[in-house]
């Protein structure tokens, strides 16, 4: 699966394990994005995140509709458009979009 981040500090949370002052996370929040993201890109397709039960995966309705989700931890998930290549839905390139704290 390709990845592709929608937000800069997102981007650089993952490569540097840091988003600046303004986007603060625990270091066992920023640990498990980069694992997640990581696995995300080892797998071929989306729909191969279900065999992961750990995180959740859903397709988001309400005003997030379009969205789809993973969770970091229990209080954490990773948002995320996906989009298809062509006809094949073996080439899903994902973007995220947030890593939002899901009961603020």
């Amino acid at each position: 699966m390709e990845i592709r981040f929608d937000k800069p500090y997102l981007r650089d949370l993952y490569v540097e394990g840091d988003a600046g002052k303004k986007h603060r996370f625990q270091p066992q929040i920023i640990k498990r994005y980069i694992r997640v993201i990581d696995l995300m890109t080892e797998l071929p397709n989306v729909l191969s995140l279900f065999q992961y039960n750990s995180l959740r995966y859903e397709k988001l309705s309400g005003d997030k509709a379009g969205l789809s989700s993973v969770r970091v931890n229990d209080q954490y998930r990773i948002e995320f458009k996906e989009i298809l290549n062509g006809d094949e839905v073996i080439a899903s390139i994902c973007n995220i979009t947030d890593l939002s704290n899901h009961y603020k």
